[in-house]
């Protein structure tokens, strides 16, 4: 089992609608509070006056929709994306501390994805492909070096951890070797959102939903996998094929938000933990709950990121890494009481 507590509430219909019902309030409250607050102050009055009536025109028009909006969609499908994919490996690997950040699938994207902007920054509307590719060969090295015999969870996240230490040197290795492009690659190095528009919302989107309606379409086997793989054989499961196949989905999913975000950490391991805190280990409940929570998450650290230093914008990762690290060790001691 990825967590050893369980909510006594988690059985009852009732409260699972109202928790999914939460999240997508919190969904809607963040994105209101991105729109709203920032260098420019926008008023909830005049917020709904520019979003449904096109007769109003103005700055106010263009900052909503031509630089707020387009970032808090991105903000929200990098959230989910992430979110989803740290859910489906922790379950993969059978291990709580598996996300796409540790176990090296970020890291390949993110050296893919730094060999273009460094490299080849003509061809930067390449990013989603190419990171998916970077991911998808890091996934795929980690299942070479823990094939022995069949596929074990252990194996998979010590090859993992490895992998990503190796691919870590390869990303440090360009920085030091374009030390004169290196400015735009810091930000990517972190993770964040600033002057994303309505070109990286069509980067990512049709790569986010195809991994989200996979995972949705994969939940019920992730809940087979779960009992255990003899268990699992036992009820005519396909083990290898079900991990590797979820385990493409959740590469795709943290490669389309690196291509965009870069390598923003702690969501992929600290939110699938929230999420089962409140809906349990039901993947067609932890699913669609990591995915909101995650969006709401990342929406609203990013706009914690553009106001809490104003005027000067912080990278959302670093909010992430000084909320994230508290919550992960509260999550850590709450596990071992």
């Amino acid at each position: 089992m990825v967590n050893k507590w369980t909510n006594p509430y988690q059985e009852k219909a009732l409260y699972r609608l109202s928790v999914i019902t939460l999240l997508i309030l919190a969904v809607v409250g963040a994105s209101i509070f991105s729109l709203c607050v920032g260098a420019v102050k926008v008023p909830l009055p005049d917020l709904i006056r520019y979003l449904f009536d096109g007769s109003f025109k103005g700055p106010l028009r263009e900052i909503i929709w031509n630089i707020r909006i387009p970032r808090i969609i991105v903000g929200l499908l990098v959230g989910a994306c992430l979110a989803v994919s740290g859910s489906l490996l922790q379950g993969i690997m059978r291990n709580p501390l598996a996300d796409p950040h540790i176990i090296g699938v970020s890291s390949g994207a993110g050296l893919f994805g730094i060999l273009v902007m460094l490299v080849w920054p003509e061809y930067e509307y390449l990013l989603p492909p190419i990171a998916f590719l970077g991911a998808a060969s890091a996934a795929v090295i980690i299942y070479l070096l823990a094939w022995r015999d069949g596929i074990q969870p252990v194996r998979i996240a010590l090859s993992g951890v490895a992998v990503s230490a190796f691919l870590g040197a390869g990303i440090s290795g360009l920085l030091v070797f374009y030390s004169d492009r290196v400015q735009g690659a810091l930000v990517f190095m972190v993770g964040g959102l600033a002057a994303k528009s309505w070109p990286h919302v069509q980067l990512i989107l049709p790569y986010a939903l195809l991994g989200l309606l996979a995972a949705v379409v994969g939940a019920p086997k992730m809940n087979l996998l779960m009992l255990g793989d003899s268990a699992a054989r036992n009820l005519g499961v396909r083990v290898e094929w079900i991990r590797l196949l979820m385990t493409a989905v959740a590469t795709m999913l943290a490669a389309s938000s690196v291509s965009v975000a870069g390598l923003l950490g702690f969501v992929g391991l600290i939110v699938p933990h929230a999420a089962r805190l409140l809906v349990g280990g039901d993947y067609r409940l932890l699913v669609p709950s990591s995915a909101l929570l995650g969006a709401a998450l990342v929406a609203f650290c990013d706009t914690l990121a553009r106001i809490v230093w104003a005027p000067t914008e912080l990278p959302v990762g670093i909010i992430m890494g000084a909320f994230g690290a508290p919550f992960f060790l509260y999550l850590l001691r709450r596990n071992r009481s």
